[in-house]
């Protein structure tokens, strides 16, 4: 197939733009003397998560279930499971590492703690897990001094789980502006995690691990002293935050939204196109970039025209100015072929069950992906 017989709206993936962002972060995580985790929730995609190991990754972090079991199968055995475990899941997990996954999970209170614990007990199993820190305000996780840390590793060994270490992730990096700021900003996710291990090792537990990661602070990072990995997600495909927050360039960007000019209204200025919510999402980011960066169908920014306004299966481009201007319908007539930057990629790619590939080497392939839970 070749990108003129795509039909529309089809989310586009730059292969050689994908392979350069694989490469830098991978590169970044070498200089920093970490092992690279790869958050696989932006992608959710094989053939992404095997460029990602191919490069050097040291294996994957997910965000759902379905993520750890469909990477497994695909040969994926070494996982962290990033988000908060809940009884309901134990089970699953369970399942996952008696077929031989190296399933890790996290948690940040006694509670979790003695429920996980009373699990395994009760099954003869014993889980690998992590206590998550709180290291910016932003979301969950204990603070590094807090008194609950040490108590909830005693609950975890004297249970019978294996305790691997502290884990953190910096959302708060993606309000910084400036580079003076994001450095700042991974300092602080460093700092406030090893705080942790060493309040932990201090205790008497041992804290092998030190997991760190966000694609700002992970661009950011002007060291990493105490920390062991690194995990980042976005970073392979980029997207208009991530251009704002500094952290990448628009030819970085390897994911668009491949759209068709379907009408106007001059009076209003407006270009119709068959992109709405539904293929570019309702994530306007933390720009001022509408629904997305207005693109010529080889990828090419068309100055000041941007997504501003989405239905469900109608996106409305006028002029980022807010100037009406009837010569739109002349410039982009109907049939007109653009393509979209995204504000948030991982938003976005979930839109879709597949990538149009456009291959290096010329010509589109297909790659799947997948959504759910």
């Amino acid at each position: 197939m070749t990108l003129a017989e795509l039909p529309t709206p089809a989310a586009l993936l730059d292969e050689a733009r994908l392979d350069h962002n694989i490469a830098t972060m991978q590169a970044r995580a070498r200089a920093l003397g970490v092992r690279l985790r790869p958050h696989v929730k932006t992608t959710k995609c094989g053939p992404v998560v095997q460029r990602q190991l191919a490069a050097g990754a040291a294996g994957i972090t997910v965000s759902t279930l379905k993520e750890a079991e469909a990477f497994f199968v695909l040969g994926v055995a070494d996982i962290l499971y990033a988000v908060g475990i809940v009884p309901g899941k134990l089970a699953p997990v369970q399942a996952l590492r008696e077929q031989g996954c190296r399933l890790t999970v996290i948690l940040d209170s006694v509670e979790a703690a003695r429920a996980l614990v009373a699990h395994g007990q009760a099954r003869g199993h014993v889980f690998d897990v992590m206590i998550e820190i709180d290291t910016d305000g932003a979301r969950a996780g204990l603070p590094p001094q807090s008194p609950a840390l040490p108590e909830v590793a005693r609950t975890l060994v004297d249970g019978g789980a294996r305790l691997l270490g502290v884990m953190t992730h910096c959302g708060a990096s993606y309000g910084c502006r400036g580079a003076d700021e994001l450095a700042a900003m991974a300092e602080q996710e460093r700092s406030r995690c090893v705080e942790a291990a060493t309040v932990l090792r201090a205790a008497g537990f041992v804290c092998p691990e030190v997991s760190v990661g966000s694609t700002p602070t992970a661009l950011a990072a002007r060291h990493l002293e105490g920390v062991s990995e690194l995990r980042a997600g976005v970073y392979a495909f980029h997207d208009l935050v991530m251009r704002g927050l500094g952290v990448c360039a628009t030819e970085d960007i390897a994911l668009s939204v491949l759209t068709t000019v379907i009408g106007h209204q001059r009076d209003k200025g407006w270009v119709l196109v068959d992109a709405g919510w539904m293929a570019m999402s309702r994530d306007m980011g933390a720009g001022t970039c509408g629904y997305g960066v207005v693109c010529d169908e080889a990828g090419v920014p068309l100055p000041g025209l941007l997504v501003t306004g989405a239905n469900q299966e109608h996106g409305t481009i006028t002029r980022a100015d807010g100037v009406a201007d009837a010569t739109l319908a002349e410039r982009l007539p109907v049939g007109t072929r653009l393509r979209v930057l995204p504000n948030h990629a991982c938003a976005t790619a979930a839109q879709f069950d597949s990538y149009a590939v456009l291959l290096a080497r010329g010509g589109v392939e297909s790659w799947s992906r997948f959504g759910g839970w």
